[in-house]
């Protein structure tokens, strides 16, 4: 399982690291209903990446993802082609991150952050998590690094726990800086919410090519 832990550590960080829904729940936390839509937002991170994972898990066992000890070739295919879609992700949100003077693009759904409640905020921590494509792309890479261990089923559901745990990390740390230093936390999370917007395409673009290259490593020593 150790291995298993250690394949699926880069997909899990960068699912950690999502510069925008980061900044979604800063600013449920700092709305009317934060103390209820911070939580009810993680909570549905969580329920999204752990839906999801199960899913492709399934399939991705089920696929016989490792074979003679070893895992199977169309892994180290689909690893070729998940590290190739994360270079073009890298790669687009380079061309699009804003130059010196120009004001980051804001989506047009965080100005209905304010109206949400916990229901709505639970959904956009569910589609946020689980349908964004970098994510999907990136869970998919973390189920099949699990997959092609071979492990049993108990040992990759415990993998598929500590994947969600670390893919939890970067929208759960506002969450319990706000319940940690109540009143005090204001300052402290809108200059995260705002260095994390101003620079989210740069962000992306670098975690991206790192975890896409690394993919496209392994494929290729996988198919050698």
């Amino acid at each position: 399982m150790g291995q298993a832990i250690g394949d699926l550590l880069p997909a899990a960080v960068g699912v950690a690291i999502s510069p925008f829904p980061i900044v979604a729940v800063v600013l449920m936390l700092v709305s009317a209903r934060g103390r209820a839509n911070g939580p009810a937002f993680l909570l549905g991170w969580l329920v999204g990446v752990a839906g999801a994972g199960t899913i492709l898990l399934l399939i991705a066992s089920g696929a016989d993802a490792h074979e003679d000890g070893q895992p199977a070739g169309w892994v180290s295919w689909l690893k070729l082609v998940l590290g190739l879609g994360l270079l073009l992700l890298a790669a687009k949100q380079w061309r699009g991150r804003p130059h010196e003077g120009e004001e980051p693009p804001t989506p047009k759904w965080m100005g209905a952050l304010d109206a949400f409640t916990p229901v709505k905020a639970g959904g956009a921590g569910i589609v946020l998590s689980a349908l964004n494509p970098k994510n999907l792309l990136l869970i998919v890479a973390g189920m099949a690094a699990i997959a092609q261990t071979g492990i049993s089923g108990g040992e990759q559901a415990v993998a598929l726990l500590v994947f969600t745990i670390i893919a939890a990390i970067g929208v759960a740390t506002p969450v319990v800086i706000y319940f940690a230093l109540g009143d005090r936390s204001a300052q402290l999370l809108d200059r995260l919410k705002t260095w994390m917007a101003q620079n989210n395409a740069v962000i992306m673009a670098v975690l991206l090519l790192v975890i896409g290259v690394k993919l496209i490593g392994d494929a290729i020593a996988g198919l050698s």
